[in-house]
Order: structure tokens, then C-alpha cells, then sequence
């Protein structure tokens, strides 16, 4: 009986240790396509996106990639704020920008009455898995071009109001970091989990800049200078469906 209970836990060993080797690690790229829809005050987002992903560590639970994302934006009333930053901020460095304070003198406000963007930019991608069914991750856009709806605005400056026609989305994308960056932008922190086979669902949180530039009127700076470029920054809530190949 000794010899029989022996033999019984040498070949559950046996069997645990084949079924190990037999598992597959997870591969070293992870390509998918995704697609999100973000919601806000008045204002919302439609994201589809195209990720490569390469997978780091032991475990290779952590991954970072680039992407290509189209971003359509669309607002009802929506305000836009004085954008460049050597007027909209305390400092211009980079990244120390986020944490600058406000110069509320110098911001005049772009009321527009139906913005509508649709930006194309290259992304940036970063995320760990929590567990094999969650995984936290974080993207942002770095460079792109925008097009978009010619709307009516109204400029609130000086203590004057004007109003402008045909103010137009601002055409180049860039990030600089804060209030460095140029044109239209989406970033986003996401939590995602494994649904089953190759699809997953995501609870998404968008940070997503806007940016339109007047046509006809100018903001008259405090120190000057004109301005045509003004900035909606709009904090979205919503969901997203990946799948991967």
C-alpha cells in the first residue's frame, strides 16, 4: 500500500511537470485592434486604434508599443481657452509645465458653437498584467494631423465680445508635454479585462485636448501680442472593445 501511494504521488508530479512545460508563454509581440467611446459635458470622442506591442520581463507582463489612432471629436457650446503656453501657465518647461500654475489674467475664453475634429496620430503605449485577466495600461498621442468642421465662435477678450465665422481646428499635432503641445490630442488610462478568446473590454478614462485657431478676430495678449489658437481640454469617461490577432 506504501509502494501504491508512492507511485500515485510520483505520477501526479509527473503529469503537473509535463503540463507546465506545455504551456506556452505568452508571445513576445501582442498586436490588436481597439475601438472607444468617450463621453463628457456636452462633448465626446470616437477612438479606433491599431496597436504593436512588445512584452518585457520573465513573465513578460509588462508591454509598451506604438500605435496609429483616429480620433473623431465632437462638442455642443463648447469653450476654448487661451492655448500657448508662455501665456497659459506659470512655466513653459517641459513636464514641469503639468504641474504650473494657471495665469488666469491672461486667458480669454473662444465660445464655438459646434466643434468637430478628426485627428490621425502615431501613439505611444504602456501597461503591466495585473493577472491573466487584467491588465492596466496607459497611452497618449505623440504626432499627427488634424481636420475637421469650420464653425462659428464668439471671442470674449478684453472685455469685449467678437465674433468669428469660421474658425478652423488647428492642423498639427505635437506632444511637448502640458500646455506645450500643439493641436489635438487623446490620451488615456485604461483598466482591461479578458473577456475570452481574443477579445477584451476596457473601462477607459480620455484626457483629450482640442485645439481650434480664429480666422477672422484676434485675443490682444497683455503683453502685445496676438493670438489665434485656443484650447478645450475635455475629461471623458467611457468603454472600449480590443482584439487581438
Amino acid at each position: 500500500m506504501k509502494k501504491l501511494f508512492l507511485f500515485f504521488v510520483l505520477s501526479i508530479n509527473i503529469s503537473l511537470i509535463n503540463a507546465q512545460s506545455q504551456q506556452k508563454p505568452l508571445p513576445h509581440i501582442n498586436q490588436y485592434i481597439d475601438f472607444a467611446a468617450a463621453v463628457g459635458n456636452s462633448e465626446g470622442t470616437a477612438a479606433f486604434s491599431y496597436v504593436h506591442d512588445w512584452r518585457f520581463g520573465k513573465r513578460r507582463r509588462l508591454e509598451a508599443g506604438l500605435g496609429l489612432r483616429l480620433t473623431s471629436y465632437l462638442g455642443t457650446k463648447r469653450e476654448f481657452y487661451t492655448a500657448p503656453a508662455r501665456l497659459a501657465r506659470s512655466t513653459t518647461v517641459p513636464f514641469a509645465i503639468v504641474f504650473a500654475g494657471h495665469e488666469e489674467k491672461n486667458l480669454d475664453t473662444l465660445t464655438l458653437q459646434r466643434p468637430s475634429t478628426t485627428s490621425l496620430n502615431l501613439s505611444v503605449n504602456l501597461g503591466y498584467y495585473l493577472s491573466k485577466k487584467w491588465f492596466a495600461g496607459f497611452n497618449i498621442d505623440l504626432i499627427g494631423f488634424t481636420v475637421g468642421r469650420t464653425t462659428s465662435g464668439i471671442l470674449h477678450s478684453n472685455g469685449t465680445t467678437t465674433t468669428d465665422p469660421s474658425a478652423k481646428p488647428a492642423s498639427f499635432n505635437v506632444l511637448l508635454t502640458g500646455d506645450n503641445d500643439y493641436g489635438s490630442l487623446n490620451s488615456e488610462f485604461f483598466l482591461k479585462y479578458k473577456l475570452s478568446g481574443r477579445w477584451d473590454l476596457r473601462a477607459v478614462y480620455q484626457f483629450f485636448f482640442a485645439e481650434y485657431k480664429t480666422q477672422t478676430i484676434k485675443q490682444i495678449a497683455p503683453d502685445g501680442t496676438e493670438v489665434d489658437r485656443f484650447r478645450n481640454k475635455a475629461n471623458l469617461f467611457g468603454l472600449g472593445v480590443s482584439y487581438h490577432f
